[in-house]
């Protein structure tokens, strides 16, 4: 998976470069016009050329043929390809038919957060359709068992396949980072959320769900080190490789001296291992620094108005939007934790903060209070968070963009902290160009206030820009540390040789020097132009690579599976082991795919 368009472009622009190495790899050659790659063995072109996407058909449409194994064999079978001749396979018995059927109705039953359950009414729905349209057909779903114990069992399956699948992978990452979220919550039991993303030989970039860590059996900081370092174990990751560690900035992570971030960096410390670089602000930034800037409590207060507005206004039409909204989030049944994180997010106060008039007229028709929006000073505040929120709802969405790399999306850090100065000037001078709900509120209030009358204090304002900008410089102050690697990473042919480390030098005057490069380096992407660059002749810039691309970009994953638990609450809420919690995670967040014959064949051995 190529991560990023060179220089400073954000947007994936991935050029399609067929390698030649695909075709024993994934039976698949160049086509003779266009682009793509075209498959040897169902004929049919894989339009988006990343290995991701060549792999990806190989293993869900041909996975028999890795039997082939040996090179011979496979350059073997390669040649049989080219000229039409296609291995006998063996076809798929009725029994392995409807075990691939079961097995992939279960993968979508968990995918949409569906209970164990409500396979047999899935049946029920399958076998009204064949009865009423095609009642010939009816007899095929006698093999098909998705009675609620079958398709939890089939449920684990494939998270062991698919959790067999990183770990082969694992084996060849050359360097990997950490990401750590502990705000996953199901019912009353928190959990850590252990990501992995590692980068092989070729900077593909693979980011997957490593582990799920108990949080009520792990209290302890010591506890959840070791339930980390022997999940790394088991994936055969060791620490020599660790370069990264993405943190949320709660105290159970960053403390001073217990936050597990400390315990982590002390153990990883030793000749062989690379200093690990520590950021906490990718994840739910929109969440938690909301805490930051929430001056007023306003947003306790906008959740009581959600909870009435869903108890006794749900049927005015007024509320439809946001209700809808809500609804899509979350699901039509809602804790107040979920309600809560929802109500945090810029684009929901933005639409609240539009509703405020149809909110105080319908509370003052249930009889409830309204003494907020005559308070001066809180709807100063509320305008003000919204208007906080949505800069940072930008900025959130900018680190939710994949495919690009950690310097690309420090750049956004950088940006983002330059707009605090700037809107920390604006207050000072009660400038509110880049403050549209806190310019309305002022505007209606001028109208209702004398002249002279002062409507609100900038210093109370400029306090929480400056605490939201401490809080910012202290989340990614590693990434500064290495701010030269990453320019070096992003523009090798324009950094200054003599701003370069000592130990980079020569291999940087050599590389600038290399025009074939150069002319690489200007129709590839970065991935793409790494991946090709020789290690034997740049191993400490092939090094610096490899370790850039190993750290996180994005809070992609993260919010893929905040998203699923947020959706699922309810579902997620029954009893469940951890077991199948982390089997449905792994499901919900994966990008490989199931080795379905080997699924297959396990259930004909031993399992349903």
């Amino acid at each position: 998976m190529w991560m990023t368009p060179k220089r400073s472009k954000m947007e994936v622009d991935e050029s399609r470069v067929f390698r030649t190495e695909w075709t024993q790899r994934y039976l698949v050659v160049e086509p003779p016009e266009g682009e793509g790659a075209l498959c040897l063995v169902c004929r049919r072109l894989v339009v988006a050329t990343r290995e991701r996407d060549v792999r990806r058909h190989y293993e869900a449409e041909h996975d028999y043929y890795e039997r082939y194994v040996a090179e011979g064999e496979r350059a073997a079978l390669v040649e049989r390809l080219r000229q039409g001749d296609l291995p006998v396979v063996a076809p798929l018995t009725p029994e392995e038919r409807a075990a691939r059927a079961g097995l992939g109705l279960a993968r979508l039953l968990a995918l949409k957060g569906r209970g164990w359950g409500e396979g047999d009414f899935v049946y029920q729905c399958m076998e009204v359709m064949l009865r009423d349209v095609l009642p010939e057909h009816l007899s095929v779903l006698d093999g098909i068992d998705l009675s609620p114990e079958v398709t939890r069992q089939r449920v684990l399956n494939i998270n062991k396949n698919l959790r067999s699948q990183l770990f082969d992978r694992a084996k060849d990452f050359k360097a990997y980072s950490l990401a750590l979220d502990d705000q996953a919550f199901v019912a009353y039991e928190n959990y850590l959320l252990v990501f992995v993303r590692g980068v092989g030989q070729d900077l593909e970039v693979q980011e997957e769900l490593l582990t799920i860590i108990n949080l009520t059996r792990h209290f302890s900081v010591g506890a959840l080190m070791a339930a980390i370092l022997e999940a790394l174990q088991t994936a055969g990751l060791s620490l020599q490789r660790m370069v990264g560690l993405t943190t949320t900035h709660t105290l159970r992570m960053i403390g001073e001296n217990s936050g597990l971030v400390s315990y982590m960096r002390e153990k990883a410390v030793s000749p062989n291992c690379w200093n690990v670089i520590h950021y906490s602000g990718f994840l739910h930034l929109e969440l938690l620094s909301s805490y930051d800037v929430d001056v007023n409590q306003i947003i306790n207060t906008i959740s009581e108005w959600i909870v009435l507005i869903k108890t006794r206004g749900v049927r005015r039409p007024e509320f439809q939007a946001l209700l809808t909204e809500s609804e899509s989030e979350h699901g039509e049944r809602v804790n107040g934790r979920c309600l809560n994180n929802w109500l945090r997010r810029g684009k929901t106060l933005k639409l609240v903060f539009s509703l405020r008039k149809e909110i105080e007229a319908f509370l003052v028709s249930i009889g409830a209070t309204t003494v907020h929006f005559t308070d001066k000073q809180w709807l100063c505040d509320f305008g003000f968070l919204v208007d906080i929120m949505d800069h940072l709802r930008e900025l959130s969405e900018l680190l939710r963009v994949s495919k690009v790399f950690a310097a690309a999306a420090f750049d956004h850090i950088c940006t983002f902290e330059v707009k605090l100065n700037l809107l920390q000037r604006h207050i000072e001078e009660k400038n509110l160009t880049h403050f549209a709900a806190f310019r309305e509120v002022v505007d209606e209030l001028k109208q209702h206030l004398k002249e002279d009358q002062k409507i609100f204090d900038p210093d109370r304002y400029q306090v929480v820009i400056c605490r939201l900008q401490k809080e910012f410089e202290r989340h990614f102050k590693d990434l500064r540390f290495i701010k030269k690697d990453l320019e070096l990473f992003a523009n090798p042919f324009n950094f200054k040789p003599e701003y370069a480390p000592i130990s980079v030098r020569v291999e940087l005057t050599k590389l600038q020097a290399n025009t074939n490069l150069w002319n690489e380096y200007r129709v590839k992407d970065l991935g793409q132009f790494y991946a090709g660059l020789s290690a034997e002749s740049y191993p400490i810039i092939k090094g610096v690579a490899c370790k850039v691309a190993s750290l996180f970009d994005s809070n992609e994953i993260c919010e893929k599976a905040f998203s699923y638990l947020t959706r699922n609450q309810h579902t997620l809420s029954q009893p469940l082991t951890d077991e199948h919690l982390h089997a449905l995670f792994r499901i919900a967040t994966t990008e490989i795919e199931p080795h379905w014959d080997d699924l297959v064949r396990g259930r004909n051995e031993s399992n349903p």
